[in-house]
């Protein structure tokens, strides 16, 4: 009810917010963001009435607000496993006609019936039993079969292989060679358009009056066909026709797919970003330099769903040219080049697909000109999907390796946003959007592309933190003999470790510890200002002349030791060197120092204590900042 009593006005039924299951066997599935939609047939599926029904019903479940899945994407994947599921079924001598009559062997079949034709069989079937779970009616041989665990995925035999940096130049500047063609076109009949419309121009052909068209509607005139080969469909009139394809008068003032593609590709070459980002960039951002004439740079709001609760992340394109994207000429690189750095690139597009994202009525930033589209889209302004786009692109510019076949051809190019995205990864050794262990295990772990030359700057860092550790030396260490002789004589002791007798007592006390060692002068270090405190990382004691290791401080050492191996599979090799290389080299030939049944036991005696330090050591939480 309204406020003043009236009835409330409601959507009619099965109006074009309705989501869910609806008539027909139609499940209608919104993205998250609202941005698309898409009705799904269950009512085409080869298999019995009853089981459709079933199929359809988990499905709306599997894909209702707050399930878990938040795009297109992936209630796309979820109704494939649906369509690929009653496929199998249908094949089967006796298929089963209602979701009661499912046994775990209809699983188990169509695994071995997938993994002929797909690597990517195990994916499917865990898309199969999530969707299932959703079910009503199966046996509960079938649920605990849906309980299992999922088939791990078979790797293919040939490793991916992320773009040398010359074949990666050559992606990036046949995009660049695109977009500035673009640019300049575009440019270009904006100001004729604008000197026509000041009543600067005759136009004695109509040509402008079609520029004029084409800018307020996106498209060129057209009429209804009613007859011949064309009937039912909207067709450019005769006049328009005379002056070029469609296409061609369209893209007089807005970009092709094509363009819109080779600047999808640039920006995942300049950013790593992933696909579903890239494509919802939006053309909303603030600038965070407030136009004060520093270096340039747009915040963007983006969105990668799959990370949960940190789906949403800010995107910074700065105007700093990256240094893989520097031409070796430096000369080349202009001042007003905007392609070469991210924030140049993100301006440009924006400003290329302004006049189109007001005709969609869009703030996506890459919008662009289609002829036709999949599942019904038909021609238009709209956001461009790279499936399938990037290929014909690489196909039309015939991109070569440095390598040749077996006939001393060059190997074509295989251009994805995929290897794209790895070879940032590899050549900026950071993680975007993912953890440092993800990059380190799911990323570079499976890249052979340069191995072998990051093999050799890792060798060669490693090398140098090796060096440096020996250069150091570590700091001196008290014997168990040395304890006792203190008891005895601690002025001879103290003087052969260079100390007093009185720090030597408070040394044994335990009033100097940090945490591997004691300090015997806190303010007289070479790491602050004569009498001032120490603030340095504890991790500095281990090279500083001031530290001093008693035999309580080894299952410390031992578990400082151990944990930083441990963080070699949790981030790249080179991360790992140039961060924990120096100090595990120092500790390890402190450890040196101690035949292996002292460190055995100094492993046994390590406490939840010496484990909650650490733990706060490594992490940080102990330095001064």
């Amino acid at each position: 009810m309204s406020p003043r009593g009236r009835r409330a006005s409601l959507p009619a039924k099965g109006g074009k917010t309705a989501h869910g299951l609806m008539d027909g066997l139609v499940v209608r599935c919104f993205a998250e963001d609202g941005s698309a939609s898409r009705d799904y047939h269950f009512d085409v599926l080869q298999a019995a009435p009853e089981l459709r029904q079933g199929l359809a019903e988990a499905f709306a479940r599997r894909t209702a607000p707050g399930a878990g899945l938040t795009s297109l994407e992936s209630t796309n994947a979820a109704h494939r496993a649906a369509v690929l599921f009653s496929r199998y079924l249908a094949g089967l001598a006796w298929p089963p006609r209602q979701m009661a009559h499912l046994v775990p062997e209809h699983l188990e079949g169509f695994l071995d019936a997938r993994k002929d034709k797909t690597r990517r069989a195990g994916e499917e079937l865990a898309g199969l039993k999530l969707l299932l779970k959703h079910a009503e009616g199966l046996d509960e041989a079938v649920i605990a079969k849906l309980n299992e665990s999922h088939p791990r995925r078979q790797r293919g035999k040939e490793p991916k292989e992320s773009y040398s940096q010359r074949d990666l130049k050559r992606i990036a500047d046949a995009a660049r060679t695109d977009l500035r063609a673009a640019a300049s076109r575009i440019r270009k009949n904006r100001e004729i358009l604008h000197r026509f419309r000041q009543g600067e121009l005759p136009d004695q052909d109509r040509r402008l009056e079609l520029l004029d068209w084409v800018d307020r509607f996106g498209d060129v005139p057209r009429r209804h066909c009613t007859t011949g080969a064309h009937a039912g469909r909207d067709i450019a009139r005769a006049w328009v026709s005379k002056r070029g394809s469609v296409d061609d008068i369209v893209c007089q003032l807005h970009l092709s797919g094509m363009e819109v593609t080779a600047g999808i590709i640039l920006l995942t070459a300049m950013t790593g970003e992933n696909k579903s980002v890239i494509l919802k960039t939006t053309a909303v951002h603030h600038r965070a330099d407030g136009h004060t004439g520093r270096t340039p740079t747009a915040i963007l709001e983006t969105k990668k769903p799959r990370r949960g609760r940190r789906a949403h992340m800010n995107l910074a394109l700065s105007d700093l040219p990256d240094w893989i994207s520097i031409p070796s000429d430096p000369e080349q690189l202009s001042a007003r080049d905007e392609l070469h750095t991210p924030f140049g690139l993100y301006v440009l597009l924006h400003e290329l697909a302004s006049r189109s994202r007001e005709v969609a009525g869009t703030d996506r930033l890459l919008i662009g000109w289609s002829s036709a589209g999949g599942r019904g889209a038909g021609r238009g302004l709209r956001p461009q999907d790279p499936d399938g786009w990037v290929q014909r692109w690489a196909a039309r510019h015939d991109l070569a390796t440095d390598k040749v076949d077996k006939d001393g051809k060059p190997v074509q190019l295989n251009v994805t946003l995929e290897l794209l995205r790895l070879t940032y990864l590899e050549l900026h050794q950071k993680p975007v959007a993912h953890t440092e262990k993800t990059l380190a295990t799911d990323y570079l772990a499976r890249n052979r592309g340069n191995l072998t030359e990051y093999r050799k700057v890792v060798a060669a860092a490693l090398a140098g933190e090796v060096d440096k550790a020996r250069a150091r030396g570590v700091m001196a260490v008290l014997t168990r003999a040395d304890l006792e002789r203190a008891e005895t004589d601690a002025e001879t002791v103290a003087a052969e470790y260079g100390i007093d007798a009185t720090t030597l007592k408070q040394m044994i006390a335990g009033q100097l510890d940090t945490v591997m060692n004691a300090c015997v002068d806190h303010r007289g270090g070479p790491h602050a200002p004569v009498g001032e405190p120490c603030r340095a990382s504890f991790m500095i004691c281990l090279g500083c002349p001031c530290a001093r290791a008693l035999p309580r401080h080894l299952p410390i050492q031992v578990l400082v030791h151990d944990r930083l191996a441990d963080r070699r599979a949790e981030i790249t090799p080179l991360e790992w060197t140039q961060r924990f290389a120096l100090p595990h080299t120092q500790l390890a030939d402190l450890l040196s120092r101690h035949d292996e049944a002292d460190l055995e036991d100094a492993r046994a005696d390590v406490t939840d204590t010496d484990r909650d330090l650490v733990a706060r050591f490594l992490s940080r939480e102990l330095d001064i900042r």
